[in-house]
């Protein structure tokens, strides 16, 4: 049975590669030179669209975050997914996934969509059913919907997960076009798929429910724009950049268990030192106030395994992930992180051979209160600073690299090798 699912998979996964080589090949293939140049034009428009993420089609842009992912609980991910687009509807859209776990052997799906207000603001009324994974203390901006990561390397090494059945309302408005704001309020069924008890006024509670309300608000002081005959579109991507989110948890309030409150905040800055050398600083906050379980608590970005060896924790390096901090070392009610990343300009060795020296530091402080509410699980706090640095070399074959991050300071462990990370990283522009 178990090699019978791989073999769907692949062959699924065959069926997807020929479809978009195909469609790309079908592009291409005209020998009339005003097709051609048709052609390279939908081409461009083509890469720009699976740069944002998607694959579009006449009526159904694919996301392709669903094509396929690995993580410790599911193994391999599966499934597909997407929004309608213009050609659809200018006013109407549905946004719907379904991906299937092989390990866990379960589908999860999402059923949503949504009707648009008012066009200049791009302001959109959504509505969704969810029942899916999430990762344990992660804590996700609704505002970075918008973005997308060709490839997300945290992922193959997560285990600890919680099930939820959420149903969401959601309003998105671009109140000016440096500022966006997106709301929500949500009634979710949580089920940790980890033995796990939160103990609050004598009940132990391994499964909960919540009603949440959220506002986040993304800024782009900076950010300019130009109008053409396409639209308006980006003109320089400006730094600065600000994300601000308030969570709030009702209890009693449609049978939800806990009463709780978060504040969470990002700030990205670039600074371009000449053509081809920069830094960037990402500076991340959260706090929690209230009756929160660790479903909603942080976890600081860990991004190595607990294994023996170096070469056993050999995986793939996140972008603003801690590389030498295990997955659930530790958690947090409050919390702060410094990352710093200094891109050297790329060595010209060959004509399309250039790779890059990135040094990089990264520093996280957190605690956290009533650490005996949390039942069956071992962890520890940040509060003495945790910090960490090393370098990454990118771009040596096919987007790929290698990285060596060190851990020192007041969390170093007194086995040497367990301080060092070797991994692969992974660069691609579209």
């Amino acid at each position: 049975m178990h090699n019978s699912k791989h073999i769907k998979f692949n062959y699924y996964l065959l069926i997807v590669i020929l479809f978009c080589f195909g469609t790309l090949h079908a592009q291409n293939s005209d020998p009339d030179t005003t097709l051609k140049a048709n052609d390279s034009t939908k081409s461009g428009d083509l890469l720009k669209q699976i740069g944002n993420g998607f694959f579009p089609t006449k009526l159904w842009n694919f996301d392709l975050r669903y094509l396929i992912k690995y993580n410790q609980y599911e193994g391999f991910r599966t499934g597909l997914g997407g929004i309608t687009n213009d050609e659809f509807s200018e006013k109407y859209r549905i946004d719907s996934y379904l991906v299937y776990g092989f390990r866990d052997d379960s589908f999860k799906y999402k059923i949503g969509g949504g009707f648009r207000v008012n066009k200049d603001t791009k302001t959109w009324i959504n509505l969704s059913y969810i029942d899916d994974l999430k990762e344990t203390g992660s804590s996700a901006f609704l505002t970075d919907s918008r973005s997308f990561s060709f490839f997300e390397p945290r992922l193959l090494n997560i285990s600890l997960f919680h099930k939820h059945i959420t149903s969401a309302i959601s309003i998105e408005h671009e109140i000016t076009p440096n500022l966006y704001s997106k709301s929500e309020i949500a009634i979710s069924n949580i089920r940790p798929t980890y033995d796990y008890n939160f103990l609050l006024d004598g009940k132990n509670y391994s499964a909960f429910e919540t009603t949440t309300a959220k506002v986040s608000l993304q800024w782009d002081p900076f950010k300019t724009f130009e109008t053409s005959e396409a639209g308006v579109k980006t003109a320089i991507d400006g730094y600065p950049k600000f994300t601000l989110q308030y969570t709030k948890s009702f209890k009693d309030l449609l049978n939800a268990d806990f009463n709780f409150s978060k504040l969470d905040f990002r700030t990205i800055h670039k600074i371009k030192h000449n053509k081809h050398s920069y830094t960037i600083g990402t500076l991340s906050a959260g706090i929690t106030h209230g009756n929160a379980p660790l479903t909603h608590l942080y976890h600081a970005y860990p991004n190595n395994i607990t294994k023996e060896t170096i070469l056993q924790r050999f995986s793939v390096a996140g972008i603003n992930s801690f590389e030498t901090m295990y997955f659930n070392e530790f958690f947090s009610d409050r919390f702060s992180t410094l990352v710093l990343k200094h891109y050297v300009k790329p060595f010209a060795i060959a004509k399309h051979f250039n790779p890059q020296l990135v040094l990089v530091s990264r520093y996280a402080i957190g605690n956290m209160n009533n650490i005996d509410r949390h039942q069956n699980v071992d962890f520890g706090t940040l509060k003495h600073g945790y910090t960490e640095s090393g370098f990454e070399i990118n771009k040596l074959l096919l987007g790929f690299g290698l990285s060596a991050t060190y851990r020192y300071g007041a969390y170093h462990l007194p086995r040497e090798e367990d301080n060092i990370a070797l991994k692969f990283t992974f660069n691609i522009t579209l």
